[in-house]
């Protein structure tokens, strides 16, 4: 059975987990240690190039996956790109999640407004399809 990896900046959810388990038929979800979360939550936007800041999520990816793995990848649309066309190259399989999106507007004092957004899961889909 293959495993999923997990580089996104969010919070996996239980339906996120059902829908991984059912939907993709993986036997393990893998999360990101600590510290390539906290630089995942941090792409630096003055870099005018992304390959060297992204070494260890390579180094990660390398160590652990397999081919055949599903890997959630997800954040900064430039280091998102990158590490789709790297999990590829490492017949991994890169996926995203589709979100059902409800919003909330409220007009406050001033002309300002206050927009709230709800998300729920909606399915896995694979990059490139």
């Amino acid at each position: 059975m293959h495993q999923l990896f997990l580089i996104f900046n969010h919070s996996f959810t239980p339906d996120q987990e059902t829908s991984a388990r059912t939907e993709l038929g993986v036997a393990a979800i893998v999360e990101m240690p600590p510290e390539l979360q906290e630089l995942w939550a941090n792409v630096p936007p003055e870099l005018p190039g992304l390959d060297t800041w992204l070494q260890p999520f390579y180094q990660w990816i390398t160590k652990h996956c397999q081919p055949g793995d599903y890997i959630l990848i997800q954040g900064d649309f430039g280091a998102s790109y990158l590490l789709v066309g790297f999990a590829t190259g490492r017949q991994l399989i890169p996926v995203y999640a589709t979100t059902r999106r409800q919003a909330r507007e409220e007009h406050l004092n001033n002309g300002r407004i206050r927009m709230e957004h709800t998300f729920k899961h909606v399915r896995f889909r694979r990059y490139g399809q």
